[in-house]
């Protein structure tokens, strides 16, 4: 099954099935970027992870650490854009894997995908609301509930989904740009200012700093899931101008990109404050002293305060771009009638603006309800249902690119073979496999640390078994389909663009 480039939001295909399209056209090279670097959310991934870093991982070796994850992931990249200049599919993970490994494999990973993502979009909306809470009561002293602000998020993620991709592009340029913005004034100024107390130390972009400190595997993890969600960019191909050429391109400017920014702003941080007093001020009552402190004294004290408020528009974007993330992953199993019923259902697209409207509605329920049953167990919205959740899903999304890997090798050995490369088509996916196997293993064995108050939640514990379940359920689900609806069977993630499906 194909779907005609260029063709209207709902074209026919095959004898008497439908295929709802996504609007075509609706954002360029940049727009892509930006949705993909949403998902990575820089000022929650710096503020929020890398005092945690220094201080219970790789102490002032974590900038180092982003160093090592940015070349893992480099190498990832390579292997995933060669498969993408091949298959333009919205469900990214879950085609490129049908194609590679087959069916089965790609429906399980395609299901492990989608419930990363569809339990993302909770965790941020847990932080916005904690970031959101706090700041209001320090700096006008008024007292709002949290679940106030999950509601406003819940329904601002819902409007972005209804009216299109376009419009959750506008809002994220403009709230990405000021993040970006004010992270990149602290680092600038302290380098311009030639270093901090100590000058330029360059012990924390040291690689073999990375593996040192209290726990240089939870540092390494850390930094890995400060990239979650780059490989998004996969699934606005269908959406996007001449696919094959931005997809490519925009996975890489999205890693490199985010990586240099990741490397440059923790070191001036580290360095802003001098290497004892970084470890100080990240292992303090404030952690988040660790970016104050200098922001404070070579920008201004306003910049605090604005750094505070924008900590709360960067995880709003990011829960947007995960909403949208999710959307598409519900709608791309939908249309393909991995059940029957939700061809008709979230397998639809909008008449008018041609977004997966009713799946993005699906998962605003979805989101609700995980977050309503935190709300109801007692759990804190950042120590319980964010932790807790960026966790699950961060192991699901792991292992999917791991396997996305293998995809890549098998892919182009069977279909390919004249495009076989000894580094982008072999080395480089196998390495970044391995390394993906890696992170997962980094990730269970920290698990408990990095849940922090809730290392003996039942929900933590679950979560290796809760990822099994998710892909052995997939590929039980498949093996029926195989046997008692075969015609459904033969369209797991085979909907794709036509120019861009394989001959």
């Amino acid at each position: 099954m194909a779907v005609q480039e260029g063709a209207a939001p709902e074209a026919a295909t095959g004898e008497d099935t439908t295929v709802h399209r996504l609007k075509p056209n609706a954002i360029g090279l940049l727009g892509v970027v930006f949705m993909a670097v949403a998902t990575a959310a820089p000022i929650t991934a710096m503020t929020g992870n890398v005092p945690f870093m220094v201080s219970s991982g790789n102490g002032i070796g974590a900038p180092a650490s982003y160093l090592v994850a940015m070349v893992v992931l480099a190498i990832f990249a390579v292997g995933f854009t060669s498969m993408a200049k091949h298959i333009t599919s919205t469900g990214a993970f879950y085609g490129f894997i049908s194609f590679g490994l087959g069916r089965t494999v790609g429906l399980a990973s395609g299901l492990l995908a989608t419930f990363a993502y569809v339990v993302f979009e909770p965790a941020l909306i847990g932080i916005f609301s904690t970031f959101a809470t706090t700041t209001l009561h320090d700096q006008t002293g008024v007292d709002v509930p949290w679940w106030a602000f999950a509601i406003l998020m819940l329904a601002i993620n819902a409007m972005g989904t209804w009216f299109g991709v376009s419009v959750a592009e506008k809002l994220l340029v403009v709230l990405l740009a000021t993040e970006v913005t004010i992270l990149a004034a602290m680092a600038i100024s302290v380098a311009l200012h030639g270093g901090g107390p100590d000058g330029f130390t360059f012990g924390p972009v040291n690689p073999v700093n990375a593996f040192q400190g209290t726990s240089a595997g939870l540092g390494l993890f850390f930094a890995f899931w400060s990239w979650v969600g780059f490989e998004s960019t996969a699934m606005y191909g269908e959406e996007s101008r001449d696919p094959k050429k931005i997809i490519p391109k925009a996975t890489m400017i999205s890693v490199l990109g985010v990586g240099i920014f990741y490397v440059f702003v923790s070191w001036m941080a580290v360095t802003g404050n001098g290497e004892a007093a970084a470890v100080e001020a990240a292992s303090s009552s404030n952690p988040l002293a660790l970016f104050f402190n200098p922001t404070e004294q070579y920008v201004g004290h306003w910049a605090v305060i604005v750094m505070q408020w924008l900590m709360i528009t960067g995880s709003l974007a990011c829960g947007m771009a995960f909403h949208n993330c999710a959307a598409r992953y519900l709608y791309a199993l939908g249309r393909e009638g991995v059940l029957p019923s939700l061809q008709r259902t979230i397998g639809r697209t909008h008449p008018d603006h041609g977004s997966p409207h009713v799946a993005g509605l699906v998962q605003t329920v979805v989101s609700a309800v995980l977050l309503g049953a935190f709300w109801a167990a007692g759990k804190d919205p950042y120590t319980g249902t964010y932790v807790l959740l960026a966790i699950l899903g961060t192991m699901a999304i792991l292992v999917v690119q791991a396997v996305c890997s293998f995809a890549v090798l098998a892919y182009f050995r069977k279909n390919h073979p004249e495009s076989r490369h000894w580094f982008r088509t072999f080395t480089a996916p196998l390495v970044g496999g391995l390394a993906m196997l890696a992170v997962v293993v980094l990730l269970v064995s920290n698990m408990g640390v990095a849940a922090g108050p809730e290392s003996g939640s039942i929900v933590l514990k679950a979560t290796p078994w809760i990822v099994a379940l998710i892909a052995v359920g997939g590929v039980a689900y498949a093996q029926y389909l195989k046997r008692r609806r075969p015609e459904g069977y033969a369209l797991l993630g085979r909907t794709v663009l036509e120019e861009t499906k394989e001959r």
